[in-house]
């Protein structure tokens, strides 16, 4: 690689840890890094999303001399038609997600899995209790049987009365909302077919009603993510607060070093649990044991529910394995860059593929399977700890940079730690501090990485920018390792950068729950995965039934950085159709239509309350998203005062 290739490479992510890598690689390594330079220019016509790929007559471009495609598509169909399928594609991510799950259950029913249990059948009891089920003289299996037939029904029955799972979570306002536009999902399965059908050459070439579409199959995302983690919870355990660490410096030269990398849960867990039953072969091997660590979502899964350290997020994935540390990588599913596997060959590091429908060629792959769960994690235990005894001492640097991190939020969590100071209605801590002014509203942080912005900066620049105006922090995925990674994930955090409202608050909650918490509560709350943005919009509905309105009328938003996959398109696009103001950090591949692009800036305000923002300035980011807080928080405070000057019964209807 030239000179003036490597130092844009260096330069684009702000992690200390991760520049500390790429600075000694040097460029001798191919990196993601490198990658995104070696790719430049990108073509403008994808950018746009009016490149058209659907049947094999294309690509089709629109230009001044085709305006159309070659079947006479025009701008705006072609560029819904590639929304809509990008939502489709994470709408089925997340779907396989939650199938596995039930199925899994399922499996454990049967008696066709012994190494799976019912971790928390409070849990269990909450979520029957929610979708309509009695659980009054039930047995935990019992119970667990009902609320399987509900979550099988939901992700494929065929008929049309609401999916359980969304008339449980979401306001009565929404509900009215989704019928009054026909955008119901029969089911997650059913609608992601319909999707496909929709979007194939020559069927639907209206933009409106393929957005209308693709706001279904987003309802239907969240569907098949709030049933992911309400089991994922009943069978791992609910997420309470835990302490840990984060960034490359959790990486121990001493110990057999095991990353856990992908989205599921169902395999980490057990691996884990091997992991503290194998100390004695590791020790056999030489080293003083085996730590875990976690990348991306399934590393979130395991850091709520275990306390296991963060190595690092999506972008940086391949840097844990040139520290030349890293004996293995373990991964199942979803945002896994099969380059891991090519920086591998430069080190004695293993690639551990468990997933049929998820290999990367010249890896190792273990088979993961239910009713062999143990047995395949302590396969692949036994698999790092021979990588162990290949390493060279001479290659291992690990940068020492590591963070304190306080984890574990999940909505009963943070309503257990608010009940201490209102026992009889927790929420009512969120939203008063919101009505006296002590806090702006609510945001959650949500999303990937891409390169298209500087790696980790986006991030933390929103997350600082908003903390120092008073914002209650709620993040998953990505950017929940981003703060985990750059500090800003622990108590420290709260006195270098929150607002003086929201330093106060934190402090109000801290000395409520003295001697009940190890450690005091952190700048930015830590959700759980991507798949657990679920549980974050619980809080939404939660807020909203306390002030008596619709989602739309909640000083609550969403930002995504550094958006990047189709899942990410998915959520944002159900936190818009659900009520939500949604910031994009990445102009996503809609521009090339005007009429398509206004629908998500403007005409979804006008029918769903929701909407998205596109802005790629962290700085002007911040300022947008505190203007739309700001503004329902106004209009919050206005209407309640106009009920209770005219002595109406409800609160205006309009947003």
């Amino acid at each position: 690689m030239s000179e003036e290739k490597k130092k844009p490479d260096n330069k684009r992510t702000v992690d200390p840890a991760a520049l500390q890598v790429l600075e000694r690689n040097d460029g001798k390594i191919e990196t993601a890094y490198d990658r995104y330079v070696n790719m430049q220019p990108q073509c403008n016509f994808g950018r746009t999303g009016i490149c058209c790929r659907i049947c094999l007559q294309g690509p089709c471009r629109i230009t001044k001399k085709a305006s159309k495609g070659i079947c006479g598509a025009h701008s705006y169909t072609i560029v819904a038609r590639n929304l809509v399928r990008a939502i489709t594609g994470g709408a089925g991510a997340h779907a396989d997600h939650g199938r596995h799950i039930i199925y899994t259950l399922i499996e454990m029913l049967e008696g066709k899995t012994l190494d799976y249990s019912i971790e928390d059948p409070d849990k269990l009891r909450r979520v029957a209790q929610n979708i309509g089920l009695s659980v009054e003289g039930k047995e935990e299996r019992e119970l667990l049987k009902e609320v399987l037939e509900i979550a099988v029904s939901d992700f494929t029955k065929l008929s049309g009365e609401p999916c359980r799972w969304l008339e449980a979570t979401v306001t009565g306002g929404r509900m009215n909302k989704f019928t009054d536009c026909n955008i119901q999902p029969r089911s997650v399965n059913t609608t992601i077919a319909e999707s496909m059908g929709q979007t194939h050459m020559g069927v639907d070439a209206d933009p409106v009603n393929l957005v209308f579409q693709g706001l279904k199959t987003a309802l239907a995302d969240y569907i098949g993510m709030h049933i992911a983690t309400d089991l994922s919870d009943v069978l791992f355990g609910t997420p309470k607060p835990v302490t840990s660490e984060a960034n490359l410096g959790v990486i121990d030269p001493e110990m057999v070093n095991i990353a856990l990398h992908g989205h599921n849960p169902l395999l980490s867990e057990m691996v884990v649990r091997a992991a503290r039953e194998m100390e004695a072969e590791a020790e056999a091997a030489g080293a003083k044991g085996i730590k875990c660590m976690g990348i991306c979502c399934t590393g979130n899964e395991v850091l709520m529910r275990q306390g296991v350290p963060l190595v690092t997020n999506f972008l940086s994935q391949e840097l844990p394995i040139m520290t030349g540390a890293l004996d293995a990588m373990v991964v199942d599913v979803q945002c896994i860059m099969p380059a891991i596997r090519a920086v591998a060959e430069c080190y004695h590091t293993r690639i551990i593929t468990t997933m049929s429908h998820s290999k990367i060629p010249g890896s190792y792959h273990v088979e993961f399977t239910e009713d062999r769960a143990m047995e395949k994690a302590r396969e692949i235990i036994y698999l790092a700890i021979e990588a162990y005894k290949e390493r060279l001492p001479d290659r291992i640097d690990i940068p020492q940079v590591k963070n304190k991190v306080t984890a574990g939020f999940s909505t009963e969590a943070l309503l257990d730690i608010f009940a201490a100071v209102n026992p009889d209605n927790p929420i009512k801590v969120l939203t008063d501090a919101i009505d006296s002014g002590q806090l702006r509203g609510v945001v959650l942080l949500a999303g990937c990485n891409n390169l298209r912005v500087l790696h980790d900066q986006s991030h933390a620049s929103v997350i600082k920018g908003l903390a120092a105006n008073n914002v209650f922090l709620v993040a998953t995925g990505c950017v929940a390792g981003t703060a985990a990674k750059l500090g800003l994930m622990n108590d420290e955090a709260v006195e270098k950068y929150a607002g003086e409202g929201l330093k106060a608050f934190i402090h109000m909650l801290n000395e409520a729950n003295a001697g009940k918490l190890n450690e005091k509560l952190p700048l930015v709350f830590h959700m759980g995965s991507c798949v657990d943005n679920s549980r974050a919009y619980d809080l939404n509905t939660l807020m909203a039934n306390e002030w008596g309105v619709d989602t739309p009328k909640v000083p609550y938003a969403a930002s995504a950085p550094e958006a990047m996959s189709e899942k990410a398109v998915a959520i944002g696009t159900w936190c818009v159709t659900l009520g939500m103001p949604t910031h994009v950090g990445v102009t996503p591949e809609i521009t090339g239509s005007a009429l398509v692009d206004g629908v998500a800036l403007q005409i979804a305000h006008d029918v769903y309350g929701g909407y998205f923002i596109w802005e790629e300035d962290p700085e002007k980011s911040v300022d947008v998203i505190l203007a739309a807080l700001d503004e329902r928080t106004w209009k919050l405070r206005v209407h309640r005062q106009a009920k209770e000057r005219y002595e109406t019964e409800a609160i205006s209807a309009g947003w």
